[in-house]
């Protein structure tokens, strides 16, 4: 048992009472088993469908998960939208996630609620908790059990993403305090970053790495010349904001760990991503990866598990919306 939670006895009733965002809370793999249970073949084959359609729809569906845990816990408040703008979305990272992994989140509820046996009784938290899941078996990687019996938040505001999320430039000891705020550990922080063997990343993350080698920034570790030539075609200095790299370049729509064997080639996109290899602290984890596909997806089942028990809403403070881009 954690010993962050408490569990009094009340009336012979078990409550639960969230003494931190690391707690279990009521979370359980068959929290949906009598209410809804055709929901995660109604989830997978609505992300199926959406990735048919859309790539980008797969690792934006990853993204969106990690950026809803960090900000305030998995509470699918990152899906929320203000008519004023003073929400998640319009505001640092949260500008580019991807409008094809929310629509797939809304896809997804639309089939789940469309089920006469789940309408209004599955979140939207949990639906996008599926869907990241869904994303990495559909592309290759592991299949696994999620976790359920998340409510949605009711609020999201753009000041709750300052600091809340990883830069582009972060080195170690920036990576590893963030992860460790929200109960995750190195290991964590490297497993949950192979999600990047995936998906793309648009010049402006990573321009100041590439025509500012030998000058000042932020953190800026060794990267491979022929990539680095590679990258300046793809991204002139004279970049339309809709250029891209691939974050992994050699296996780009496969969940595989060819990302960390990239980082062993000095091949890592973003600095955040080639800091795990150029510092000894992380190196030996970044090999075991590179060698060992089944060490890393084992690593990465169970980091993504402990990402989704982060800021569970319980009660009062939480609810299962109607629609997920708007409180009840």
């Amino acid at each position: 048992m954690d010993e962050r939670c408490l569990f009094p006895l009340v009336s012979s009733l078990l409550f639960l009472i969230t003494l931190s965002p690391f707690c279990r809370a009521q979370l359980r793999q068959d929290y949906y088993a009598t209410s809804c249970p055709n929901l995660a073949s109604l989830v997978r084959s609505a992300v199926s469908l959406q990735l048919q359609h859309s790539m980008a729809a797969g690792p934006g569906t990853l993204r969106l998960f990690f950026h809803d845990c960090f900000v305030r816990g998995c509470d699918a408040s990152v899906l929320l939208t203000s008519p004023t703008g003073d929400d998640e979305n319009h505001s640092g990272a949260d500008l580019t996630l991807s409008m094809d992994a929310v629509d797939t989140i809304k896809k997804a509820k639309e089939a789940v609620d469309g089920d006469p046996q789940c309408t209004n009784k599955v979140s939207c938290a949990d639906i996008l908790a599926l869907a990241a899941r869904d994303v990495v078996s559909l592309t290759g990687g592991p299949y696994y059990e999620v976790e359920l019996g998340r409510l949605d938040g009711k609020v999201s505001t753009r000041a709750n993403v300052k600091h809340s999320l990883p830069g582009p430039g972060f080195n170690l000891d920036q990576l590893n305090a963030l992860f460790s705020a929200n109960g995750l550990t190195q290991t964590d922080m490297i497993a949950l970053s192979g999600a990047h063997t995936i998906g793309i990343s648009h010049c402006d993350k990573f321009i100041r790495r590439i025509y500012l080698f030998k000058q000042p920034v932020p953190y800026n570790p060794p990267m491979n010349l022929t990539f680095l030539r590679q990258l300046r075609q793809t991204c002139p200095m004279s970049y339309t904001p809709s250029a891209f790299a691939d974050l992994d370049p050699i296996t780009p729509s496969k969940f595989d760990n060819v990302y960390y064997q990239n980082l062993q080639r000095l091949m890592g996109l973003l600095a955040s991503d080639q800091v795990l290899f150029a510092d000894k602290r992380s190196r030996g984890t970044v090999n075991l990866f590179a060698a060992n596909q089944t060490a890393f997806e084992e690593a990465f089942i169970a980091s993504m598990t402990k990402l989704g028990r982060v800021g569970v809403k319980t009660g009062s403070d939480g609810e299962i919306r109607r629609i997920c881009t708007a409180v009840n």
